[in-house]
This record gives structure tokens, C-alpha cells and sequence, in this order.
């Protein structure tokens, strides 16, 4: 695990979205899972402006989705999947057959974990996942108490997580659970990065990277990933 520290989270995400193109310039069919939120938006819109000026090109690889409110999909303002279409697939006109997204829609959502699990093994694992960190210690919708070894899952959100999650909406929305990928997919994800920017994350990135591995702090498994990266801008540097 590697920590560094950018001077703002403008380069923060510009760093993010040079290092995504560089690797799809060393493995163009790359298989990338991108978190949404505040923090990676920046980078899609970074990832963007690099492709179009022709120095990434995204035509060849493959997005797995990271995780999705139950019954929300990409056309539901708010949703996990409506700023990766808005900022990402729909400016660079990523073709539907390179998406492969939970549907949280479906009613039997047990059989959309098999095939996102499914996904991501016949591609032989994600080579880049990048993600970010809950206040209260989640990564993706794996919320405090769940195992490390699970993959993908439903799960039922934490009110901190309920709460901190109406920001997405522009009117008080209810939330109960979420699917999601699993903390054993970060595992054996190739590489991991870990955003955070903004001196509320601060603590919490203390916590992941300098406090006990326990799955009652689910991201601090980052610490027992090989490859991962921890990126943070000064606001949320912990010391």
C-alpha cells in the first residue's frame, strides 16, 4: 500500500484520470470498475478531456459496476450508475456491449450478483478498481460488519450511509439496501485505488490505513492489498 498526497484534489483527479489512460495504453481490453461520487467525478470529467484530446483511449476496454442503490437504475437522478453514464459513457460514447452494470431493478437480484461475479471472473479479474471511502469506514456498499470474503452481494445500508447518501438526490429519497461488489473482489483486484479528498475524510483515512484490520472497518482491508494505491489531497492529509 502506497500513500500520496496531492496539493489539491483538482490534481488529485487529473493524476487519477493520467493514470487510468496509461494503463489502457499498456492493456487497451482493461477491465476498470470506477466508484461515483464527488471525489471521482472529477476524474471522469479529467478522463474525458484526456480522450478527447487523444491521449486516452477507452474503446477496447470493459466497466464492471461497482455497486447500485436497490431500484435505481442509470436514468434515476441520484443512482450510482446516473454519473458514470452523465460524466463518462455518454460523453466518450462508450458502446452499451463495454458496460456491464448491476441491474438493481431486477427481482431476482441474487441472479444479477452471479453475473456481475461471472463477469469478472471469465475477464480474469478487474485490473484496476477505484474506489472511495464512507464515513464510516465502507467501500462500495460493504458496510461496517461485512465479511471480506464475500463477493458480489446485497446488503443492507447503514443510516450513516442513508443519510450522507441524499446528497445524490434533490429531494429526500428512501434507501434501505444496496448490490454491490465484495470486499474479495478488491482482494483480487489487480490494483487498487483508494480517493479521498476533504478534511471530513480525514479521520476515516487515518483509521483505514493506520487501524486494525477488521471487518467492523471495512476499508481497511486496503492494507492488506499488494497494489494499492491511497491518493488523498492535503485537506484530508492525516498527519
Amino acid at each position: 500500500m502506497a500513500l500520496r498526497v496531492f496539493p489539491d484534489s483538482s490534481a488529485l483527479a487529473d493524476h487519477a484520470a493520467r493514470h487510468i489512460a496509461h494503463l489502457l495504453t499498456r492493456k487497451p481490453d482493461a477491465t476498470l470498475c470506477l466508484a461515483s461520487g464527488e471525489t471521482p467525478i472529477a476524474t471522469f470529467h479529467a478522463l474525458v478531456a484526456l480522450a478527447q484530446s487523444g491521449h486516452a483511449n477507452l474503446d477496447r476496454c470493459t466497466f464492471v459496476g461497482l455497486d447500485e442503490w436497490v431500484g435505481m437504475g442509470p436514468t434515476d437522478e441520484g443512482s450510482c450508475s446516473y454519473y458514470l453514464f452523465r460524466d463518462l459513457f455518454a460523453p466518450l460514447q462508450i458502446r452499451p456491449e463495454q458496460i456491464h452494470y448491476f441491474d438493481a431493478k431486477a427481482t431476482d437480484l441474487a441472479a444479477e450478483c452471479r453475473r456481475i461475479d461471472t463477469v469478472i471472473h471469465e475477464r480474469g479479474g478487474l485490473d484496476l478498481l477505484l474506489v472511495g471511502i464512507g464515513l464510516n469506514g465502507h467501500i462500495a456498499l460493504n458496510e461496517p460488519g461485512t465479511p471480506f470474503t464475500n463477493y458480489c452481494h446485497v446488503s443492507e445500508l447503514a443510516e450513516t450511509t442513508i443519510t450522507v447518501g441524499q446528497k445524490y438526490f434533490s429531494s429526500p429519497t428512501a434507501l434501505s439496501h444496496g448490490i454491490t461488489l465484495g470486499l474479495q473482489h478488491l482482494m483480487e483486484a489487480h490494483e487498487v485505488i483508494l480517493m479521498a479528498s476533504g478534511e471530513r475524510k480525514a479521520e476515516v483515512i487515518r483509521q483505514a490505513l493506520n487501524g486494525p484490520v477488521t471487518e467492523q472497518f471495512p476499508a481497511s482491508i486496503i492494507q492488506k492489498h499488494p497494489h494499492a494505491h491511497v491518493w488523498i489531497d492535503t485537506a484530508c492529509q492525516i498527519g
